[in-house]
């Protein structure tokens, strides 16, 4: 069987929506917060390679890992047969039958899958770190990276360390002050969070990140939806409980020729939206119903926007009610991870599990392709007390209506 038959068998088996195997990422600069289901045990079975602390879904988008990173780390497998011995990357599959999976309108303008989601789950905060903006990335060979926060209850059963996040700089923040703490990088703590703005998280809310926009991510846990690019450069040299972060990443995804000028890093930061002295009120979100609450109750369900800021990706939070059976139309393919509950999904089972050993598949995490979006997904929830709680996360959403 080649390669389009097994994604013919796959979509025929799902009825258009396609089961994805879980997808692990180590980071050997972070430590886990242990809030994303993996078994306590696996959390660094990776090795000097680093601990794991995110879960990417619906990606076809390599995990820059540096030397010795896998060719498939961060590429989601979809599922093809029930115990997971035959497999197809979503990259693969997409290449191979690209209209079919996210139809004719995506497929004209990428010629990709454009996105990627994941679950970002760090004990601690990251260092202050910018993704470059299209110009920038341009000249890597890659993409521009914009992202978005949300801050799911489900995976917060505590805040981690420091569950407060930096954005930006001060408004009154000079340019060449901050040239200053890049030019001080190798010289110990070079400070730039006393330029930046702290935030305090709270759950069921997130923010927009535009590329170009500096961030100290706190440590709550965080589902992420965004392009489909992995450059990032991180300009904060140590963290507050004292770690070193390498001076090779404050150079990542920088041209060759540029290494060694500061001025270039100062150029990949969106001054404006940097020192936006309303930034708060610009890129703070909170869940937004696509239509009034009351009318979606009685169907059954509860639909809401919870990041729709940004117009190359989206996602919404979808709640089926306990003992409901409901039929839920989208106009565009998404990705959607489980985060709630057990019932059907279209053919599939569907349901949240409490604890994934590495390797082991679950019933959480699928694809849907344009054509079943657009004719609906029956979901049925047979709890009379657990709602079924879903993440969907889109490319380009023609319902969105950016802000």
């Amino acid at each position: 069987m080649n390669q389009k038959e097994r994604i013919e068998k796959a979509l025929e088996k799902g009825k258009g929506v396609l089961r994805l195997a879980p997808t692990w990422v180590p980071r050997v600069y972070c430590r886990p917060g242990r809030r994303i289901k993996l078994h306590p045990s696996d959390y660094f079975v990776l090795g000097m390679r680093g601990g794991i602390d995110e879960r990417w879904f619906s990606s076809t988008t390599w995990a820059e890992n540096g030397p010795g990173t896998p060719e498939d780390e961060g590429l989601s497998y979809i599922v093809v047969d029930e115990y997971g011995k035959e497999r197809i990357l979503l990259r693969d599959a997409v290449d191979l039958m690209g209209p079919e999976l996210i139809g004719e309108t995506l497929w004209n303008k990428y010629h990709r899958w454009a996105m990627f989601s994941k679950f970002f789950d760090n004990q601690g905060p990251l260092p202050h770190h910018i993704h470059h903006r299209q110009e920038h990335a341009a000249r890597v060979g890659a993409d521009g990276k914009p992202e978005m926060y949300f801050f799911p209850a489900q995976m917060n059963n505590h805040g981690g360390e420091f569950p407060f996040t930096f954005f930006g700089f001060h408004p009154e923040t000079t340019k060449e002050q901050v040239l200053d703490c890049l030019k001080n990088y190798t010289k110990g703590d070079n400070n730039i969070l006393g330029l930046s703005r702290a935030f305090k998280l709270e759950v069921d809310t997130g923010y927009n990140v535009a590329p170009g926009i500096m961030h100290a991510p706190g440590s709550f846990c965080t589902y992420e939806p965004q392009f489909a690019s992995d450059v990032y450069a991180m300009y904060q040299s140590v963290l507050m409980n004292g770690e070193l972060v390498q001076q090779d990443l404050l150079w990542k995804n920088c041209p060759e020729e540029e290494i060694g000028n500061y001025e270039y890093l100062l150029d990949v930061i969106d001054w404006d939206k940097n020192v936006d002295p309303d930034f708060h009120e610009h890129n703070f979100m909170s869940p937004k119903p696509v239509r009034p609450v009351e009318d979606m109750v009685a169907d059954g369900f509860i639909e809401e926007w919870i990041c729709y800021k940004c117009e190359n990706v989206s996602a919404k939070r979808l709640t089926v009610l306990p003992g409901q059976s409901v039929v839920v139309k989208d106009p565009a393919p998404y990705g959607l991870i489980c985060l709630q509950g057990h019932g059907t999904f279209g053919v599939w089972e569907i349901e949240s599990p409490a604890l994934i050993h590495y390797g082991e598949l679950t019933h959480d995490e699928y694809f849907v392709t344009e054509k079943a979006a657009k004719e609906g997904i029956r979901i049925v929830n047979p709890s009379a007390t657990d709602p079924i709680v879903i993440l969907k996360h889109f490319s380009d959403n023609p319902d969105l209506t950016v802000e």
